[in-house]
């Protein structure tokens, strides 16, 4: 399992990583995986099969989006991702997990997508 930054678009959760990393080097082996948020007491887990989202309109999105939400400058990747060099993944869920720790234990919610 992965922490990273994404954001849902169109029923996939879209995140970025480096050609290089471990994280796309495992994907390119076996596309099956798991990313999860940054905050364990606000889980929120997805279980699903990631394929190296192409299109170039949705990178320029996926860009514009992450800066604003982030609160990050992607200029430095802008020219890798758009020109393909660099990954952009959506993963398509097959089990999504939430949890809100504060509410507590019981709230625990398993979502199955087909």
């Amino acid at each position: 399992m992965m922490v990273v930054w994404g954001f849902w678009r169109d029923g996939v959760f879209l995140f970025s990583t480096g050609t290089q990393s471990r994280k796309a080097r495992n994907l390119k082996k076996n596309q099956h995986c798991v990313v999860s948020t940054e905050l364990a007491h606000e889980a929120v887990i997805v279980e699903g099969i990631a394929e190296e989202a192409l299109d170039v309109a949705l990178r320029r999105e996926f860009l514009t989006r992450t800066e604003r939400k982030y609160e990050f400058d992607m200029s430095g990747f802008k020219a890798d991702i758009l020109s393909l060099k660099e990954p952009i993944f959506a993963v398509r869920p097959r089990v999504v997990f939430g949890l809100d720790e504060k509410k507590s234990l019981n709230s625990a919610t398993r979502w199955q997508f087909a």
